[in-house]
């Protein structure tokens, strides 16, 4: 007999909630989405007007911090036929509540980065692994980067062609303030490290990480970066350029930026036996024997539904996706926080410690 569908609740109803978790929610089978929690009735209302309502969809219930006695947070935290909750909120204040959630026995599946900083993210790893989270709650880590095809095709190839040698990130672009992702209060004055740096980048620090950097061989191992900002709307800073070293001591460039007029979407490796170029959504393929190059064009694609759909399947499996677990969000938030500390230190080189 199959399963019955998940309990889930979406915490959180900005773009990001509404665009991609809502619709990844509502067309997976093993999920049943029961409520929407959001800091603002009426943004918990907005988000609801989306959910198609039928039969086989009941519209969610609503629950927010101003909605009032019987519809807050904790009254949603105690529903029992509520056992996952995809929290998507922001960042400094989202650590807080994933801790409420393991405390009562939900799974979560938390948005990145995992915290602010290293140290938050290793006090909330710390804590859903204590007794403090009732027996049996799991936490993930949502990184969409790592369910995209295009991304996955790449790390595939990667990986046959034997040791890194030389690698490259750029990722480059302008976020002007009348961008959606912009127009956010907690965005235009970050009380946390890196700006959109951070909010974006470790995105691109996954995919890095995910496609070459990652094995004993190709793991990072230290870094010097500088940093800068060129767009005063932008703080703290808008752009890093690193120079980052692997355990088998190749080397390579990361190139951030959130205020360039240049544009770039790229990660370029060379292996012992060939090389693979990701740009945009057509990833290039050479071999050290001279053959003519591979080129796969690729949708482009969020990678969402794919990553919603794994947590579901591990939740129902007893065991969490890899690619998902806090560890590897850990690892993500280092590789960007010491590169940002680099940069504060005029280039001075920080070693990693979490990188696998």
């Amino acid at each position: 007999m199959a399963s019955s569908p998940i309990g889930v609740a979406i915490i959180g109803s900005g773009h990001f909630a509404k665009e991609q978790h809502l619709p990844a929610v509502l067309g997976c089978s093993s999920l049943r989405l029961k409520a929407i929690f959001s800091r603002s009735l009426s943004s918990a209302q907005e988000a609801a007007k989306l959910v198609p309502s039928s039969s086989t969809t009941p519209v969610p219930d609503l629950y927010a911090a101003d909605a009032g006695p019987g519809r807050e947070y904790d009254d949603l935290l105690g529903r029992a036929d509520i056992v996952a909750f995809i929290i998507a909120l922001p960042i400094v204040a989202q650590p807080a509540f994933v801790e409420a959630a393991l405390g009562v026995g939900k799974h979560v599946l938390a948005e990145k980065p995992i915290g602010p900083d290293v140290a938050t993210a290793q006090r909330l790893i710390a804590f859903s692994k204590s007794s403090k989270a009732s027996s049996g709650a799991t936490l993930s880590v949502a990184e969409n980067f790592r369910f995209v095809p295009r991304l996955v095709y790449a790390r595939d190839q990667a990986r046959r062609l034997g040791r890194v040698t030389h690698f490259s990130v750029k990722v480059m672009s302008l976020m002007k303030p009348e961008a959606k992702w912009y127009r956010t209060a907690w965005r235009q004055t970050p009380a946390y490290q890196g700006g959109f740096l951070l909010d974006g980048g470790v995105h691109h620090a996954a995919a890095a990480r995910f496609i070459f950097l990652a094995g004993d061989e190709n793991r990072a191992v230290d870094v010097r970066a500088f940093s800068d900002r060129v767009c005063e709307h932008l703080p703290p800073i808008d752009s890093v350029a690193a120079i980052v070293r692997t355990a088998s001591c190749a080397t390579g460039t990361v190139q951030l930026s959130a205020g360039s007029l240049m544009d770039a979407f790229e990660w370029d490796v060379a292996c012992e036996r060939g090389s693979v170029k990701s740009a945009g959504e057509t990833v290039t393929v050479r071999t050290a024997d001279g053959a003519a190059p591979v080129v796969e064009q690729f949708d482009r694609v969020s990678g969402v539904p794919e990553e919603v759909a794994a947590w579901a399947a591990g939740i129902l499996a007893g065991t969490p996706d890899p690619r998902q677990s806090a560890e590897e969000a850990l690892a993500d938030l280092e590789f960007l926080e010491k590169i940002f500390r680099s940069g504060e230190d005029d280039g001075a080189l920080k070693q990693y410690e979490f990188q696998s």
